[in-house]
């Protein structure tokens, strides 16, 4: 059956590199990914693209090119990431309270299409903005507003 890999595997910090890659595929099958997230007030972002696995089975997004016909094409491995669109007209995807992560769901279908086809793996990823251990500390003084970071 296919599964999605991710490396890492349930958790990353919002600017490190998440590697994404499907197993378990057809040989040469053609599927759409699609990854979609909540901000903090619930709009909903997503970012699809069409790709065709290997010989093998195997499709990782940093071997295989995106197919035109989705957010982006080309080989681009973060670009089910960078790609995220909101589905409310101007809106932007903004982080305002760094201690709780973005979860970030991805999703892979059969085929290509306006509508996806039947859903083959899915899988869920946080997306952190603190690494373990980092404190967030409150600085008011006088007139001075700032947010201290404190490393473990």
């Amino acid at each position: 059956a296919p599964a999605i890999r991710l490396s890492p595997a349930a958790r990353s910090l919002f600017d490190e590199p998440l590697a994404i890659a499907v197993q378990g595929l057809g040989p040469r099958q053609q599927v759409t990914l699609r990854t979609s997230l909540r901000d903090e007030t619930g709009e909903l972002f997503q970012a699809s693209a069409r790709y065709q696995a290997g010989d093998d089975g195997q499709l990782d997004l940093a071997r295989c090119p995106a197919l035109p016909g989705g957010s982006f094409s080309g080989l681009e491995p973060m670009g089910l990431l960078w790609a995220l669109q909101p589905q409310k007209p101007f809106w932007r995807l903004i982080k305002r309270d760094v201690q709780s992560p973005f979860l970030l769901e991805l999703e892979v279908f059969e085929g290509h299409g306006e509508s996806p086809g039947r859903l083959l793996a899915q899988a869920q990823h946080e997306r952190a903005f603190l690494r373990d251990g980092v404190r967030r500390v409150p600085v008011r003084e006088g007139r001075i507003r700032a947010t201290l970071f404190l490393p473990p």
